[in-house]
């Protein structure tokens, strides 16, 4: 309301944080081809050269996959489709959509992960399978799934063991290819695992880099049902305790204090496994990008 012909000044901004910026830096974030129909102009969200990951769902037509990959190229993005093993139906198949993803949009890079079925549909169940396949020779990136709170489609009684054999074999064939290879995690909402998971994979020998998740601005009661669908870990009792309480249940979650940890952590410790950060866009793509651009280096 004006008073005496002066104008209410608008809110100030939140100071930058420059440390969170500078990890911030490089982010990639994900879309589904439905989800992406909803963007006018990708260049008007994200940086140029901003990587996006196409989840591939059980059911998406390979060509909306491809479409997206080849928009998203035309729009100064570097496209990263997901494979999921188990979606997969044959090698046949796999080579065709190869391919297609390379002659029409240009990819060279993969995230490969085993997918959510309980039971492959065709030859493949591990992305290990799909780096043995041969498919993906000449690929400049390849990235494989990780998983700090443990997955219990690979470890049913919770443990880590599979887990950990797996990192090992992804470990071994990352000095046999040219590919450059990263682990990109679920995404967590606690630091102090995260760490723990970091360090602990370190030591015992892994040393790819890892580019950990997070879920975008969200509304809480999105992000819990996300997180229990997709086998969030002990670190949901972030947003559990966060519901108990009335003053917060309705404001959205952002994940500042969550990455601005591990970026504290990564200043004091250069050597820090996490080398980057992968955006879950669970509130919306326009949410997380405007998030992004507030809280990066690159903001006007």
């Amino acid at each position: 309301m004006a008073i005496l012909g002066f104008r209410k000044a608008a809110p100030a901004a939140p100071p930058k944080d420059d440390v969170l910026a500078a990890f911030l830096d490089g982010y990639s974030i994900e879309v589904m081809p439905r989800t992406a129909e909803k963007i006018e102009d990708f260049r008007a969200l994200l940086p140029r050269g901003t990587r996006v990951y196409i989840a591939h769902i059980e059911g998406t037509p390979i060509d909306d996959m491809v479409a997206t990959a080849a928009r998203l190229r035309a729009e100064g993005m570097e496209p990263m489709p997901h494979f999921p093993a188990r979606v997969v139906p044959d090698r046949a198949t796999l080579t065709d959509w190869v391919a297609r993803y390379r002659g029409e949009a240009g990819v060279d890079q993969a995230l490969l992960l085993a997918g959510g079925l309980p039971k492959p549909l065709g030859d493949f169940q591990t992305s290990m399978e799909l780096l043995s396949s041969g498919a993906f020779d000449g690929f400049h990136r390849l990235h494989v799934a990780g998983h700090p709170e443990g997955n219990r489609d690979i470890d049913p009684d919770g443990g880590m063991k599979n887990v950990s054999d797996a990192l090992d074999w992804k470990q071994k064939f990352s000095k046999r290819t040219d590919a450059r290879m990263a682990i990109a995690t679920q995404f967590c909402f606690e630091a102090a695992p995260v760490i723990a998971w970091a360090d602990g994979i370190r030591a015992a020998g892994i040393d790819l880099p890892v580019h950990i998740g997070v879920a975008g601005p969200a509304k809480l009661q999105t992000l819990i049902k996300f997180s229990i669908a997709c086998g969030v870990g002990p670190s949901l009792r972030i947003l559990q305790k966060r519901a108990v309480d009335v003053t917060k249940l309705l404001l959205p979650y952002e994940p500042a204090e969550f990455l601005t940890d591990l970026a504290r952590h990564k200043a004091v410790n250069p050597d820090f496994a996490v080398e980057s950060v992968h955006v879950f866009p669970l509130g919306g793509i326009k949410t997380s990008a405007t998030w992004l651009k507030a809280c990066s280096k690159d903001e006007e």
